[in-house]
Order: C-alpha cells, then structure tokens, then sequence
C-alpha cells in the first residue's frame, strides 16, 4: 500500500497506535471535532448509534472498547480517493478468554491539514467470529 495518500497514510498510522496501545498518539491523529463510529449505528459500544463526536467521546470509546482488548488488523486491500481510505480485511480482538474476530470495511477521512475527521468501521456483530481462549 502507498503512503502518499494523506487519508492511508492516517489510517496506518491510526492502526500502529491502536496495534501499539498508545491512547495518546492515537487521539492526536484526529480533528477536534472528529467523529467515530464503530460499527457504523447502534452497537454495544454506541446505544444511540450517532458515533463518538469530539475528542472527548473519542478517547472514552478507546476507554470502552481498544483499552481492555488486544487489536490486530489483517488487511485483503485498501482504496484511497478523494479525501478517504477505505481498508477492506478483518480485525480480531482478544479479551480475557475470548477472542473475536470480524471482517470489516474501516474508512478514513481526513482534512486538509491530514487529521481525520471521521472514522467509520463497517462491520455486523451478528457475523463476528467468537473464540473461547485456554486459560
């Protein structure tokens, strides 16, 4: 995948922090204003299904949902045009004695200044893969 385009090049490295487990690299890829929705609607971590505006919100959904789980991505391909990146492939998290996995599309818009403005994550819960871990 090439790095030139602004909106692949924020969703990699949006991926490293998440992979790394670094909250505040992570929240200074985004615009204030930034919104992220995943999955896209009403899920677990989003009751409403209006997605996490401002940073604030941003930062409780990594509290919620990436603090308490080990992320790895696995990616078929990714598109960029426009002001957006869309990552095509499955992303699979491991809590505790589970581990779940999940095909996903995960698109990324940025600004001009490279931010992202928005991340949405394509993916049903219906269809997740769930996994019991030894102990």
């Amino acid at each position: 995948m090439s790095l030139e385009h602004p909106a692949r090049r924020a969703g990699l490295a949006s991926q490293a922090a998440v992979r790394a487990k670094h909250k505040d690299e992570w929240l200074a890829l985004f615009a204030p204003e930034a919104r992220v929705e995943d999955p896209v609607g009403i899920s677990p971590y989003d009751p409403v299904g209006e997605g996490h505006w401002g940073l604030a919100a941003i930062a409780a959904f990594w509290d919620l949902a990436i603090e308490p789980s080990r992320i790895e991505f696995t990616w078929a391909d990714s598109f960029a045009c426009g002001d957006e990146a869309a990552f095509t492939g499955t992303i699979r998290s491991t809590r505790a004695e589970l581990a779940v996995e999940v095909d996903l599309v995960a698109v990324y818009r940025v600004n001009t200044d490279g931010e992202i403005v928005a991340l949405r994550a394509f993916w049903e819960l219906a269809r997740a893969r769930v996994t019991p871990l030894p102990n």
